[in-house]
Parts: C-alpha cells; sequence; structure tokens
C-alpha cells in the first residue's frame, strides 16, 4: 500500500509526488501519456521562476528525474477508477492493476479540443499553440490566426495582438460567443480582424512551417486562403475526470468542484492542477496546487 496515489504525471502531478517524498511519504504517480502532460507542447518555457529558457520537454524530464531520485514510484498507465473503501482507497488501471492507498491526488489535467484537421496533431508546438502567454513571443511581428469565437480565444487575440504584425479571428459561428465588451474592444485594433461563419478546411506547410489556411464560408461554400505564420486554437479544453466523478464533484463543465484547499467532498481525495476550477492555468498554478494537495494529503493520513 502507498501513502499517496497521484493520477497525472504532469507539473502538478510531479509536483505533489515531490512534496509527499518530502514529507517521508511513499508515493506513486500514474500517468497514461508522456510526463510534462501540456507542457511537453510548449517549445519554450520562459515564464517559470528561476528559468530562462527551456524547453518544456526539458522542464518535464527534469521534474520526472527530480522526483524519481527523491524515491517516487512511477507507472506509466490509465486509471480508470477510484473506489472510496473509508481509510483505504483503491485506485484500478486499464491494465488491470489496482494499487491501494490511504490518499489519493487526481491531477489528471486536461486537453485541448482540437480542429480535427489532418497533420493537425504533429503541427502542435511547432505551429500550433494553445496559450498566448506561453508562445506569443515566439510570433512577434507576425502573422498568426486564432481559431475560435469564446472569451478563450478573445483573451488569446488580445495578448497577441499586443506582440503580432496581425491576428485573425476564425470563428465557425456567425457571431462570437465570448463577452461583447471584450469583443468589441478587440475588433477596435488596427492590427485584429474576424472572419466569422467560416471554418478552417486544412493547414498548408511548407518544409513543416505553417504557411497558410485553406477558409471557406459556411453559408456560401467560397473558398479561400489566409497566410499565416502561426494558428492557436482555442475552442475550448476537455478535463479528464469524468470517470472519477464517483468521488469527485464536477462542475457544469466537468471540472473539479474544488477551490484553494484542494480538497474534494471524499476525505482521503485530493485535486491539483488544470482539471480544479479555477480562473488561472499556468506552470506556476499546477505546482502550486500540487504542493497544496500533497500537504493536504500527508495531514490527513497523519490525522492532523
Amino acid at each position: 500500500m502507498y501513502d499517496i496515489v497521484i493520477i497525472g504525471g504532469g507539473p502538478a502531478g510531479m509536483t505533489a509526488a515531490l512534496y509527499a517524498r518530502r514529507n517521508g511519504k511513499s508515493a506513486l504517480v500514474l500517468e497514461k501519456g508522456g510526463f510534462g502532460g501540456q507542457i511537453t507542447y510548449s517549445p519554450r518555457v520562459q515564464n517559470f521562476p528561476g528559468t530562462l529558457s527551456m524547453s518544456g520537454n526539458e522542464f518535464a524530464d527534469k521534474m520526472l528525474e527530480q522526483i524519481m531520485a527523491q524515491g517516487a514510484d512511477v507507472e506509466v498507465t490509465a486509471a480508470t477508477e477510484i473506489r472510496d473503501e473509508g481509510k483505504v482507497k483503491r485506485v484500478l488501471t486499464e491494465d488491470g492493476t489496482e494499487y491501494e492507498a490511504r490518499a489519493v491526488i487526481l491531477a489528471a489535467g486536461v486537453k485541448h479540443r482540437m480542429l480535427g484537421l489532418p497533420g493537425e496533431t504533429e503541427l502542435v508546438g511547432s505551429g500550433i499553440s494553445f496559450c498566448a502567454v506561453c508562445d506569443g513571443e515566439y510570433y512577434r511581428g507576425q502573422t498568426v490566426a486564432v481559431a475560435g469565437g469564446g472569451n478563450s480565444a478573445l483573451q488569446e487575440a488580445t495578448l497577441l495582438s499586443d506582440l503580432c504584425k496581425q491576428v485573425v479571428l476564425v470563428q465557425d459561428l456567425d457571431y462570437f460567443t465570448g463577452e461583447k465588451k471584450l469583443a468589441e474592444a478587440l475588433l477596435q485594433r488596427e492590427n485584429v480582424r474576424a472572419v466569422t461563419g467560416t471554418v478552417i478546411d486544412s493547414i498548408n506547410t511548407t518544409d513543416g512551417a505553417i504557411r497558410s489556411l485553406s477558409l471557406r464560408r459556411k453559408a456560401t461554400g467560397e473558398t479561400g486562403r489566409l497566410d499565416c505564420d502561426g494558428l492557436f486554437v482555442a475552442i475550448g479544453l476537455i478535463p479528464e475526470n469524468e470517470a472519477f466523478k464517483n468521488v469527485v464533484a464536477l462542475n457544469d463543465y466537468g471540472y473539479a468542484a474544488s477551490g484553494e484547499d484542494c480538497e474534494t467532498g471524499t476525505p482521503g481525495v485530493f485535486v491539483a492542477g488544470d482539471c480544479r476550477a479555477k480562473q488561472v492555468r499556468q506552470i506556476t498554478t499546477a505546482v502550486a496546487d500540487g504542493a497544496v494537495a500533497a500537504l493536504a494529503a500527508c495531514r490527513y493520513i497523519d490525522g492532523r
């Protein structure tokens, strides 16, 4: 039996493992894909305190090396269920293995909604981005497109407009679903324009770099081309919490309904990182959650 089983090997989950081990608790991290989560899509990380610049993969590798040096165990497998058996929590995985723990930290993260276009996945981190704060600087003085029309897309476009020569919003609906005032303020900027009622049919590249998007008007079928250097996809996030809703209350959007204390309604089950209901989703907030959740789990185990 482990003291703490952590579901998810992103910055939140690995920080939780670090703090668990530093407090003398055994810890197991279950990660279904690659350790590091969404941060591995960033070619350069320049907004983490004390780090001038590193790639997302470098950051993830250093965290993984650190927690393993501290004695944390790691397994590459997907957790499929958490069973609350009172003082014992049982975590089931897709390969049929079951792990017992005194406490569980859910740090499953989120995945970005994608457009579903050919070659899209391969371009993530090298032409396709999701975070203007993280990657906007790489497109300074260039032309970028932003796919989406909700608040996230409008906010991304606002940040990018301070850096880029031109920002083009491409929205499949005839209107924006985000806040009216935010949209109005954005479209008043000289280097921002919007293309509504339009879908992106393909991403066109040369030597692996994005050069243009093929567009199509939904109402008329008219086609066109948008020359650009990069594409920011802002059509929503999908929290990876559905399998655990029996022990973690979810809000209307599927995020774990927990506050800054990272506690859930189930004693001994905690939540950390992007899968938690919160306003800001950055590396710094993820690692903060990991520390808070781990220390809360340690207090729970110690009966404090």
